[in-house]
This record gives structure tokens, C-alpha cells and sequence, in this order.
């Protein structure tokens, strides 16, 4: 399968990283930045990589006004992966560690950075998100189930690479598990914005993956 080729704006990058911390009215460091691209790049990595970050944070831009904490949700998004290893079930506890790090270190009220601790959890999909951020947060991280057929077609062979030391059934088995409780939510994005473009191509993506009619 051809690769979906997808370049890495960098300056995109660097705009939404100063975007959210001048809203949260602090000033990172630039060796916070370079930390946390460079966990992106990690080599254990193949979907939750820098392109999954980009990915994330051009599918917020257009939205970011419709945020009530666009900081607070900008910056949970660049850590919500920032702490990654397949082979680990504490990744996003891990994630929200090191932003709390970086919050603090960047002067940071210990209040907001609570929300964004818990913004980064809510990515973990065990419950459904019970606010508007968080709705939002979820529906970013989720947006790669409606992408066009390609491109879920190379997220789900990144996935199996992360997994790969996982045998093919007991992967298969448990893949469609986790598919098939995002196809069982209904709706599955809870935005009005993500909802009427990715709904559908979502429903159907996720069909053909589980071999279920849509």
C-alpha cells in the first residue's frame, strides 16, 4: 500500500505551540518544543507520531473558536501522546505528567493545569467525554475513523506495526473489539462540526473494518 503522504508544516507547529501558551498566558521555553516534537519522532512510534500531532492540530485551527478554554484544549492536545509506548497501559497518565511538568515549569495557575491533565485522560476513549472541551478534545483525537478510505486504510497498518510483536489473531480479535465499541457510539463525534463531515464516512470506515453493514 502506498504510503498517504502527508508534509509536516513545521510553521503550523510552531504557531499553535505559541498560540497556546500565549493564551495561557505563559512562555515556554524553546526546549520544551524541540522535547516534545522529538518524542513524536520516537521509533516505537508509527501512527501516534508527528503526523498524528499535525494531523490534530490543523483539524483544530478551524474550530479553535469554538473552544471555552482554546489554551487549555490546544496544549492537551500536544501532549496527549507526547508520552507513548505500545507495550504500556499508563501512556496518557504519563502524558499528562510531563505537561504538568512543563505547565508548572512555564508558570502556569496549578488550576489549569488540572483541566489539561484531565483533558489529556480523556483521550484514553474509556468513558464518553461529559463537557464541550472534551467533546472537542475527542473528536480531534478521533477524526482519523473518518478519514478517506486511504488514509484509514494506512492508520490502521500503522497501528498494526505499533502492535507488532502482538500475534495476528489475538491482534484481529482485539482491534475489532475496540473498532466495534467506537461503531457501537452513537453518534460517535460529539461536535455539530466533526459530526456532519466525518459521521457518516466514519460509520462506514469502521463497518468495513469490523465486517459489519453500515
Amino acid at each position: 500500500m502506498e504510503p498517504v503522504r502527508l508534509d509536516i508544516d513545521r510553521a503550523l507547529l510552531e504557531r499553535s505551540w505559541s498560540r497556546a501558551w500565549l493564551a495561557l498566558g505563559a512562555k515556554p521555553t524553546a526546549a520544551w518544543f524541540d522535547e516534545v516534537i522529538a518524542r513524536y519522532r520516537e521509533p516505537q512510534r508509527s501512527y501516534h507520531t508527528l503526523q498524528h500531532l499535525h494531523e490534530c492540530i490543523h483539524g483544530l485551527e478551524p474550530v479553535l473558536a469554538l473552544a471555552e478554554a482554546p489554551g487549555e484544549v490546544e496544549i492537551a492536545l500536544w501532549f496527549h501522546d507526547a508520552i507513548y509506548d505500545p507495550k504500556r497501559s499508563d501512556n496518557e497518565v504519563e502524558s499528562a505528567r510531563l505537561a504538568q511538568r512543563a505547565l508548572a515549569a512555564g508558570g502556569v495557575a496549578e488550576a489549569t493545569i488540572a483541566r489539561v491533565c484531565r483533558f489529556i485522560m480523556v483521550t484514553q476513549h474509556a468513558a464518553l467525554p461529559s463537557t464541550p472541551d472534551e467533546q472537542l478534545i475527542v473528536d480531534i483525537d478521533l477524526a482519523i475513523l473518518g478519514a478517506a478510505e486511504a488514509r484509514f486504510a494506512e492508520y490502521e497498518a500503522q497501528i498494526r506495526r505499533e502492535y507488532g510483536w502482538v500475534p495476528g489473531w489475538l491482534f484481529r480479535r482485539k482491534r475489532k473489539a475496540i473498532l466495534g465499541e467506537f461503531f457501537a457510539r452513537a453518534p460517535l463525534y460529539g461536535t455539530a462540526h466533526f459530526h456532519d463531515r466525518l459521521e457518516a464516512q466514519a460509520r462506514r470506515n469502521l463497518a468495513r473494518a469490523i465486517g459489519v453493514a453500515a
